[in-house]
C-alpha cells in the first residue's frame, strides 16, 4: 500500500533535485510569459479559462515576439535557465526519438504563451504542479533543457494533435454515443468504434496492486487488426490513460498495466496501436508507469516481444514482467484483488453501463463554470507568484514552502469542484468508483452496478462535501 513519497517526488527531493525543479519552473514560467519571467511578453494578461481557451488563444502576433521566444535557450539566456547552451537544443539529448526538439521550436513559433500556459494548467487537474514538472525532469535525467522541450511538446500534442481536454475528455463516452447515432461518416464510425471498445471491455480500470497503484487491464484477445479505425484506437487509448490519471493520489503517481494474453493468437497482433501506446507513454505521459505485467503470454509471443523491447526505452522495458499463472501474478497484486477471470478471488466482472441522458448537464452551466474557472485562475496566479518568491529566495522560509503546499491543496480540491463542468462522466463515475469530491472507491461501492462486495479500498483525492461524509464510505 502507498506510504511515504518516493524519491524525486514532492516532499522527497535532494538539494540538487530541488534546484533543478526551481530551474524548471524558471524556464517554464518564461515560456508562459508570466510577469517577471516573461522575455518580453505580457504574463499578467494571461487567464486560465478552460480547455476551449487554449484553442481560442491563437498564435503569436509578431515576428519580433516569435524571435524572442525561440531564442529562449540562446547563449545570452542560458544562464537564466541553468542548463547547457543553445546549440544543443537542435539535437536535444540522445533520447529524442520522437523529434520533440523540432516540435518545441514549432510550438514557440506558432502558439501564444497564453495557449501553452492554459494547456499546462488544464493538464494539471488534481495533480501537484511540482509533481507534474518532476515527471518530465525524471524522464530526462534532471536535464532542465531537455525536460522543458518534452513538456512544451506535450502541450502541443494535447492542444493541437489529440485535443485531449477540449474534445476527448470534455465529450467522453456520451459524445461518442451521439456521434455514433447522429453524425455522418467518418465521425459516425469513429464514435461507433470507440464505444465498441468500451462495450467489449478491451481495456478497463479496476482495483489496485500491492503498491496501491490503479490497475489497467488490457484483454489482448479482444483486439483484431482493422476492426476499429486507427483514430478510434488512439482516442480510446488516450481516454483510458486520462481516466486512469483521475485515480492517482498524492503518494501514488504511477499505474500498473496487466496485459492479459490469454488465448492470444497472431490475429490479435497489431503493431500500430502498440507503437502509439509506447509513444504516448514515453513522450507525453512520462514516469506514469509503475509496472507492466504481461500475463500468460504464449511461446509465439517471444519473437514479438524481442521486437517490441527494441522500441522501448530501457527504463520502461525494465518495468515489464512476465507472469505465467495466478501465483506469479499474486507477487504483484493481492490475490483478493485479482479478478476471478484471471484466477483470483475478486468476483468482479466487467460490464459496460451506457451513458445516461443528462449526466453531463452541468457542462451547459456556463455561469457556474466561469465562476469556478475564475477562482482557479486566481489560485494559479497566486501559486505562480509564490513559486517566483521560492525561486528567488535560496533560503526560503518554512512559511513560504507551506504557502505553496496550501495552494497545491486548493488547486486539487478546486479541481474536483470544477470537474463536472469540464469533464464528461465516465463508466467509472456511473458505477461509483469516481465519486463526488474526488473520492476513489474500487471495492464494494454502494452505487456500483458492476462491482463486487469483496473488500473495500478508497483513496481520498479531495475532500467530500459534508453531506457525503457518511458511514457508507467506511
Amino acid at each position: 500500500m502507498p506510504g511515504a513519497a518516493l524519491p524525486g517526488r514532492p516532499g522527497n527531493l535532494t538539494k540538487e533535485q530541488e534546484l533543478r525543479l526551481q530551474e524548471m519552473w524558471t524556464a517554464t514560467l518564461k515560456v508562459f510569459g508570466v510577469s517577471g519571467f516573461n522575455n518580453g511578453t505580457n504574463g499578467d494578461a494571461v487567464s486560465i479559462t478552460g480547455s476551449e481557451t487554449a484553442e481560442q488563444a491563437g498564435t503569436v502576433g509578431s515576428e519580433k515576439k516569435k524571435k524572442k521566444r525561440v531564442n529562449l535557450f540562446s547563449r545570452k539566456h542560458h544562464d537564466d535557465v541553468g542548463t547547457e547552451d543553445a546549440e544543443s537544443v537542435s539535437a536535444t539529448d540522445a533520447n529524442d526519438k520522437y523529434g520533440q526538439a523540432k516540435e518545441f521550436h514549432k510550438v514557440l513559433e506558432s502558439q501564444s504563451p497564453e495557449a501553452i500556459r492554459t494547456a499546462f494548467w488544464s493538464m494539471v487537474k488534481h495533480d501537484d504542479p511540482d509533481g507534474l514538472l518532476l515527471r518530465f525532469l525524471r524522464a530526462r535525467k534532471w536535464n532542465v533543457q531537455n525536460a522543458l522541450i518534452m513538456l512544451i511538446s506535450t502541450m502541443h500534442w494535447r492542444m493541437q494533435e489529440m485535443h485531449v481536454d477540449d474534445d476527448i475528455v470534455r465529450r467522453g463516452e456520451a459524445g461518442a454515443l451521439d456521434d455514433s447515432i447522429n453524425s455522418t461518416s467518418p465521425t459516425k464510425k469513429e464514435g461507433h468504434d470507440f464505444l465498441t471498445q468500451m462495450r467489449l471491455g478491451k481495456s478497463f480500470l479496476h482495483g489496485t496492486d500491492k503498491e496501491g497503484r490503479p490497475l489497467t487491464f488490457v484483454r489482448v484477445k479482444l483486439h483484431k487488426q482493422g476492426e476499429q479505425s486507427e483514430a478510434s484506437l488512439e482516442r480510446f487509448t488516450v481516454y483510458t490513460i486520462e481516466t486512469a490519471r483521475l485515480l492517482l493520489s498524492p503518494n501514488v503517481d504511477t499505474a500498473a498495466i496487466i496485459f492479459d494474453m490469454t488465448d492470444f493468437s497472431m490475429a490479435n497482433l497489431d503493431y500500430g496501436p502498440v507503437k502509439f501506446m509506447i509513444k504516448v507513454f514515453e513522450a507525453n505521459y512520462p514516469e506514469s508507469l509503475g509496472v507492466v505485467l504481461v500475463h500468460k503470454s504464449p511461446w509465439m509471443f517471444q519473437g514479438v516481444w524481442k521486437l517490441i523491447r527494441g522500441w522501448l526505452d530501457p527504463v520502461v522495458a525494465g518495468k515489464v514482467h512476465f507472469t505465467k499463472n495466478v501465483e506469479e501474478l499474486a507477487e504483484f497484486v493481492e490475490r483478493s484483488h485479482i479478478i476471478r477471470e484471471l484466477g483470483g478471488d475478486d468476483p468482479w466482472t466487467y460490464q459496460y453501463v451506457e451513458p445516461v441522458a443528462g449526466e453531463n448537464k452541468l457542462q451547459s452551466d456556463g455561469v457556474t463554470r466561469q465562476r469556478l474557472l475564475d477562482e482557479r485562475a486566481a489560485v494559479v496566479k497566486d501559486y505562480e507568484a509564490t513559486t517566483q518568491q521560492w525561486i528567488r529566495d535560496p533560503n526560503s522560509t518554512h512559511a513560504l514552502q507551506q504557502r505553496r503546499s496550501e495552494l497545491t491543496n486548493r488547486l486539487r480540491t478546486g479541481y474536483w469542484e470544477l470537474d463536472p463542468y469540464l469533464r464528461a462522466r465516465t463508466l467509472y463515475d456511473r458505477t461509483g468508483i469516481i465519486r463526488e469530491g474526488g473520492q476513489i472507491q474500487y471495492y464494494g461501492s454502494p452505487n456500483s452496478a458492476t462491482g463486487s462486495n469483496a473488500g473495500h479500498h478508497s483513496i481520498q483525492n479531495g475532500p467530500l462535501p459534508p453531506e457525503h461524509r457518511t458511514d457508507e464510505l467506511d
